[in-house]
């Protein structure tokens, strides 16, 4: 859903009513993922996808339909063989869509939390009575809650809700009350953070923009981070990690590489952020270098489980060793990473 909350944000500023499709079910080898959503309105805003194009029109007709009557829908699609090759597909399947009309005031609570860089669950009732069917519960990292399914759902949803955001994957539940749940979990943006403008810096924050990652560079020496060098980065720190990390949130959704060699500039950081919610947390350096780093950090007080946690030598030993080629197994360890 990430990718339409800015065209939504749009609409609903103009006082536009959306549509909302969302992908619950799939066959195993689809172009768009459970939890792909697809905005629209009834001048022809759309946004997003929830297929290759095979059920565009179809999801599109249902969501001008219920602009009219309001009347949330589960949509069913079998796939035959010859449309999934026509969208990249080698056999065919099925697709469930839910199609709900959108509630701004939990929209705006949601962006809020994404735009805070966490994490948020949307439980949704699919299927039920129809006085129930589209109610929506908005569930919070922290465990807060807006809305209710109604008094015998909430305290289950919240629990499903909780361990979806801890896996940060989506989940359709079938209770035992003729109800059944969507639950999808919508992350923030990740962050890349780069500690050294070092030559792999450059293409390393290039591929992060192009996987979708926010990127900034913290180095305090002005010919390696500066804006000639990374006219590309989302942010740019002209200072010592100890203080640049002060302006920096760090959460669950924050990757750290540090690439300087150098323990005045990667030893900061690494005290700043081993003891974070960072999912990832990555240091360059061969082997030897990095035995050296793990005596500095245990002499300081740096504890074995917060070591435990970094990733040295950094990257996924793919053999490359041109600065593209170790950018890109620095990105290929911090994208395993994030996938757990």
């Amino acid at each position: 859903m990430r990718d339409v909350i800015d065209l939504i944000t749009n609409w609903t500023a103009q006082g536009k009513a959306v549509a909302l499709a969302t992908v619950i079910q799939t066959w195993g080898s689809s172009p768009r993922g459970v939890g792909a959503s697809m905005a629209l309105t009834s001048d022809g805003g759309i946004a997003g996808s929830v297929s290759g194009g095979c059920v565009e029109g179809a999801v599109l007709e249902a969501g001008i339909e219920l602009l009219k009557n309001k009347q949330p829908r589960l949509l069913h699609f079998g796939v035959a063989d010859e449309t999934a090759w026509e969208v990249g597909l080698s056999c065919g399947g099925t697709i469930d869509v839910f199609v709900r009309h959108l509630d701004v005031e939990k929209f705006q609570t949601l962006e809020k939390e994404i735009n805070a860089g966490k994490s948020v669950a949307s439980v949704m009732i699919i299927k039920g009575p129809e006085l129930l069917l589209g109610q929506e519960m908005i569930v919070l990292e922290g465990g807060g809650t807006i809305g209710t399914l109604g008094v015998d759902l909430d305290a289950r949803a919240l629990h499903y809700a909780q361990s979806a955001l801890t896996d940060g994957r989506p989940r359709r539940i079938d209770t035992e009350e003729s109800v059944e749940l969507f639950i999808n979990v919508v992350k923030p943006s990740p962050t890349l953070i780069v500690v050294g403008g070092a030559h792999i810096a450059i293409p390393l924050t290039s591929l992060a923009k192009t996987l979708g990652y926010r990127t900034i560079v913290v180095d305090p020496r002005k010919m390696f981070g500066s804006n000639e060098r990374f006219p590309h980065v989302d942010q740019l720190i002209q200072a010592w990690p100890d203080k640049a990390f002060e302006k920096i949130a760090l959460t669950s959704s924050t990757a750290v590489a540090m690439l300087t060699h150098d323990p005045k500039i990667d030893d900061p950081a690494l005290i700043a952020t081993l003891n974070s919610p960072a999912f990832y947390v990555g240091a360059l350096g061969s082997r030897k270098t990095h035995a050296k780093r793990l005596q500095r950090m245990r002499e300081i007080g740096v504890s074995e489980e917060q070591l435990d946690r970094l990733h040295a030598p950094i990257g996924l030993n793919l053999g490359g060793r041109s600065p593209e080629e170790i950018a890109l197994a620095v990105m290929a360890e911090i994208v395993q990473a994030r996938n757990n």
